[in-house]
């Protein structure tokens, strides 16, 4: 396709909230980082094995158990979830740094030598945990 020569209507549309097809069989809790798995693209809890990065935190609890529920997910905003221990504790000295998934309610320091995928981007770190934006 070639560059355009005038004015086009190109739809345009919320990157806030997103709706993913959840994965068959599997729970996914509100409030908790949601990825998508490489082979279908399909939601599921952050940190499954097989899943990449984070795309979102689920706005409501799906069960799984019905074909083709769609799980609601906000992104671009500051969450707060749980810190990791020792020398993957995520300090204020790192804020504007990536964090990385641990599970669906924990983020870490560190890609834990390639093993965790991105859950954000540190936002604020306080006594309760550290804020990321996802996505």
């Amino acid at each position: 396709m070639s560059a355009a020569t005038q004015a086009r209507n190109t739809p345009r549309r919320d990157a806030h909230r997103v709706g993913h097809p959840s994965n068959p069989g599997i729970a996914l809790h509100a409030g908790t980082l949601i990825a998508l798995l490489a082979t279908n693209g399909n939601a599921v809890p952050a940190g499954t094995a097989g899943s990449g990065d984070a795309v979102g935190v689920a706005l409501r609890s799906v069960t799984g158990t019905a074909a083709g529920e769609t799980v609601e997910c906000e992104r671009g905003t500051g969450f707060r979830f749980d810190n990791s221990a020792g020398a993957d504790a995520i300090a204020r000295a790192d804020i504007g740094a990536t964090a990385y998934i641990v599970d669906d309610q924990t983020v870490a320091k560190t890609d834990n030598s390639g093993a965790r995928k991105r859950a954000g981007v540190v936002l604020d770190v306080d006594a309760a945990g550290v804020w990321i934006v996802v996505g």
